[in-house]
C-alpha cells in the first residue's frame, strides 16, 4: 500500500499545507523518533518507530484522510490530516453523519507555542466544513498533559 495521493494545497497566513508524499519519509521518521514529540502525540509508552511502522501508520491513515505536510517558508515543520472518523464511540453517537477528525504534529520543537497549531486547526476546520461538507469535526484524545494542543483546539471553538 502507498500513500493515497491528493493534489490539494491549503494556504494559510504562515503555514501552507501541501500533500504528504512518499518523499517525506526522512522527516516523518525523524519526528516519529523524537521521544518528546511522541510523548505529546502518543503518550509516554512510545519512544520511537521504525521506518516500516511510520510508513504503515501514514499509508493506512491516508486511505481515509487528506494527509498534509505543514510548511513555513517552504520548509517542513509538521504534519497533519483531516480523516474520516474511525472511533466507534463517536460513530455510535452520530450514526450516518459525516464525522471527521483532525490530528497534527508540529515536528520542529523550536516552533512550539508560536500559534502554528492553532492556525492549522483553523485551516483544516474550514476545509472540512466548507469544502468537504463535514457535519462534525473533532480533536480526539488530546491528553491533559498537552496543554498547547488543548488550547489550540479551544481557540478554534472545540
Amino acid at each position: 500500500m502507498k500513500l493515497r495521493k491528493h493534489s490539494l494545497t491549503l494556504p494559510g497566513q504562515r503555514v501552507a499545507l501541501r500533500p504528504m508524499t512518499e518523499r517525506d519519509w526522512d522527516i516523518l521518521l525523524k519526528w516519529n523518533n523524537d521521544p518528546e514529540i511522541l510523548y505529546y502525540s502518543e503518550s509516554d509508552d512510545v519512544s520511537s518507530h521504525t521506518l516500516e511502522r511510520v510508513q504503515k501508520i501514514y499509508r493506512s491513515v491516508s486511505q481515509s484522510a487528506f494527509c498534509f505536510m505543514m510548511e513555513c517558508s517552504g520548509r517542513p515543520v509538521g504534519e497533519c490530516w483531516l480523516q474520516r472518523m474511525n472511533l466507534d464511540r463517536i460513530l455510535m453517537k452520530y450514526p450516518e453523519r459525516d464525522c471527521r477528525r483532525i490530528d497534527l504534529i508540529i515536528g520542529e520543537k523550536t516552533l512550539w507555542g508560536h500559534g502554528l497549531g492553532t492556525e492549522v486547526i483553523g485551516t483544516l476546520t474550514r476545509f472540512a466544513f466548507e469544502d468537504e461538507q463535514a457535519e462534525f469535526v473533532f480533536g480526539c484524545d488530546i491528553a491533559d498533559y498537552n496543554p498547547r494542543s488543548l488550547r489550540a483546539f479551544q481557540k478554534n471553538g472545540y
